[in-house]
């Protein structure tokens, strides 16, 4: 919903010049819904210069309404709406200034229409409304009049609009995000027309060409149009203000976009990626064997240091899964860090545990099960591919995991004549294992269904 707002003026400083004739008119993205159209009596003499330009006389705002007996009207017109004009900030800076006068807050979210056509439509020579309008065969009926060039505004708005349409279809918000005049003027928005909505990875840069974010997504149209829009924080939106240029990679499988995206901001460690908070999952299970030959268990805050066997959103998950396993698996409490002793822990003197917290059952005993219980985190196939989606419909994906570990990833045409299991070892591409990979694929192969495990 808007409110297509021209004023106006006795001169150019909102401070000291008053407003002389407004006009608004209401629109709900598709058509006019209301309009007011006003003199103004300014209470003060109207330069020649300024009648010269906009036909208005002493004579003619004579009679004319004072500011504060159409203020409430004003009000009532723009309540809801954004505030929409060309070259908005005179417009409502003089509003603001006589509201200001009678001690009143106005205010109201702003789109600027220069702004937005310098976005939407590059390229033209000049955006001032006589030209932009005379470029786009918009007829002007009263140039430098409230109502003339409000008017004009208003057509120009309904071709943005459908201009945004045709850039990002259903998804439409530019002209409802108020701060869009702060997207950084080297952005060519009309190459987000040709971002699939499908998985990958997405990169912005910075009018350097330096490469501050990288990001994956299940649809990489819809995102980064988040991006593009967010207003959520000081972040997002020092972020989005110094996004240049933007480019992507299609993925197909959001598992390959997910490893993408850890491997690309390991090289390239752009600035925003390293600003950005951890994710939720910030809790994780360790093991470890002790100096008597233990294999225990501890639970603490993620860290670089150590490789998790799980990763868990918070502490009392973490210590739930722990004390499952004791249960399940018959382990001693201290050494599965529940229980804080010098001694033995409280199970064992109840008759629960049997005794390797005090050296009383042998270490081989106790790992026998233990171990099983750290397998239960583990990869159950030591040497396998998962197979998921590709990136058209004859293309499938490929990961492959080799004795526990992450050796790359690769695609294949499904239509080939004798592919086999060579064919499918030469399709991978080698890539670097490391902790945040395994913590990515464990998670993803407990979360999601991919459509088929093929073990070697």
């Amino acid at each position: 919903m808007y409110a297509v707002v021209d004023i106006e003026t006795t001169g150019g400083s909102a401070r000291f010049e008053k407003i002389t004739e407004i006009a608004i008119y209401q629109h709900d993205g598709e058509k006019i819904t209301g309009e007011f159209v006003s003199l103004v009596n300014p209470e003060r003499n109207i330069p020649y210069y300024i009648t010269s330009l906009t036909g208005i006389t002493n004579e003619m705002v004579e009679d004319a309404p004072k500011f504060y007996e159409i203020a409430k009207t004003i009000i009532e017109l723009t309540e809801g709406r954004i505030f929409v004009a060309h070259n908005a900030r005179f417009d409502y800076s003089f509003i603001r200034q006589e509201f200001k006068s009678l001690g009143y807050n106005f205010k109201r979210n702003v789109l600027d229409t220069i702004t937005l056509a310098r976005k939407l439509m590059p390229g033209h020579r000049s955006y001032s409304l006589g030209n932009i309008c005379r470029e786009l065969n918009i007829t002007i009926n009263g140039r430098h009049r409230a109502s003339g060039d409000a008017l004009a505004t208003v057509r120009l708005l309904e071709r943005l609009i459908c201009r945004e349409k045709e850039i990002f279809g259903c998804r439409t918000g530019l002209l409802g995000n108020t701060r869009i005049s702060k997207l950084n003027p080297c952005l060519d928005i009309s190459k987000l027309e040709s971002i699939p909505e499908e998985p990958g990875v997405y990169y912005f840069y910075n009018e350097k060409g330096d490469l501050i974010y990288v990001g994956k997504s299940r649809n990489l149209g819809e995102r980064i149009y988040t991006h593009l829009s967010n207003n959520s924080s000081n972040r997002a939106m020092e972020m989005r203000d110094m996004i240049a240029d933007i480019d992507w990679e299609v993925t197909g499988s959001e598992l390959i976009a997910l490893l993408r995206e850890s491997s690309e901001i390991k090289k390239h460690k752009p600035v925003f990626n390293r600003l950005q908070r951890q994710t939720g999952y910030n809790w994780g299970i360790y093991s470890f064997t002790d100096s008597s030959g233990y294999l225990n268990f501890t639970f603490s805050r993620i860290n670089t240091e150590r490789t998790p066997l799980a990763v868990f959103n918070s502490k009392d998950k973490a210590k739930s899964v722990l004390a499952s396993m004791m249960e399940n698996y018959n382990l001693c409490q201290k050494l599965t860090g529940l229980y804080d002793s010098d001694g033995a822990c409280f199970r064992y003197h109840v008759g629960l545990c049997r005794g390797a917290c005090c050296s009383a059952e042998p270490p081989e005993e106790y790992n026998s099960r233990a171990g099983k219980a750290s397998e239960a985190f583990e990869f159950v196939r030591n040497s396998f591919f998962i197979i998921d989606k590709g990136r058209n419909p004859d293309e499938r994906s490929a990961v492959k995991i080799i004795n526990g570990k992450y050796a790359g990833y690769g695609y294949f045409c499904i239509n080939d004549v004798g592919f086999g299991l060579s064919a499918l070892h030469d399709c991978i591409m080698p890539c670097e294992d490391n902790r945040d990979i395994h913590l990515i694929l464990k998670q993803y192969l407990k979360s999601n269904k991919v459509e088929k495990i093929i073990e070697f």
